[in-house]
């Protein structure tokens, strides 16, 4: 039984959660050689958080894979490695089924192929997509929060600095968004601002030179701390 396997990380999963992109490669190479499927090929996304499948390249590739008959089987380290939202696995998960392609997760340890495994497929993805949702919720309270009391979520934006835990003004940087805002009224171009802070010698937050989307992101920053 031909398989193909999946994998995917976004730069915060590969710091933070400990799912590397080797250590699921490792897994469902190991839950292949157990369940003696011929693994053919596992396919990465590193670094994509798009939330449909058709905009990961890899995963696109999975799915036509199946499609043409190449895999009969799908191997994922967990189901949220593949799908963002429930509505999207169920459709997938029951076009792989008409083309007699089997999902195996191996965290979730189910296969969609028996009627069992179909049941919990539809309660894991609901309850993935929940848990998603509900950090999301959480991350963006605790964010909201901290920014109405002054401290600080992150790296400061340009304009500020880290004081203790507070966001605190910096008033170079302060003078330097004044300038950009003027010129971004003046309908000069993302480019042409970041030329004339370059060869007026002004360095990014990071001591960098300035990029149109350096200078975008300057402006857009700046409207969400107002």
């Amino acid at each position: 039984m031909k398989a193909v396997g999946y994998i995917r990380v976004s730069t915060n999963e590969q710091a933070t959660e400990g799912i590397s992109l080797i250590h699921q490669e490792a897994k469902i190479k190991a839950y292949a050689d157990l369940h003696e499927m011929d693994l053919v090929e596992v396919i990465s996304d590193a670094g994509i958080s798009a939330k449909t499948v058709d905009k990961r390249p890899g995963a696109k590739r999975v799915i036509d894979l199946a499609s043409t008959g190449e895999v009969e089987v799908i191997i994922v380290y967990k189901l949220d490695r593949m799908f963002r939202n429930a509505a999207e696995a169920l459709r997938i998960s029951q076009e792989l089924n008409d083309l007699g392609v089997a999902l195996h997760s191996v965290t979730e340890r189910l296969d969609t192929q028996s009627a069992m495994g179909k049941f919990f497929f539809t309660i894991m993805a609901a309850a993935a997509e929940m848990e998603r949702n509900l950090i999301s919720e959480r991350t963006r309270d605790a964010l909201n929060h901290k920014k109405a009391s002054g401290k600080v979520f992150n790296h400061p934006p340009y304009g500020y600095d880290i004081d203790g835990d507070l966001l605190v003004i910096n008033k170079e940087e302060q003078l330097i968004i004044k300038r950009i805002e003027r010129l971004d009224g003046e309908d000069q171009g993302l480019q042409s601002i970041a030329t004339e802070l370059n060869d007026a010698g002004i360095k990014t937050k990071k001591g960098k030179a300035w990029f149109p989307q350096t200078v975008k992101d300057v402006l857009e920053k700046t409207k969400r701390l107002i």
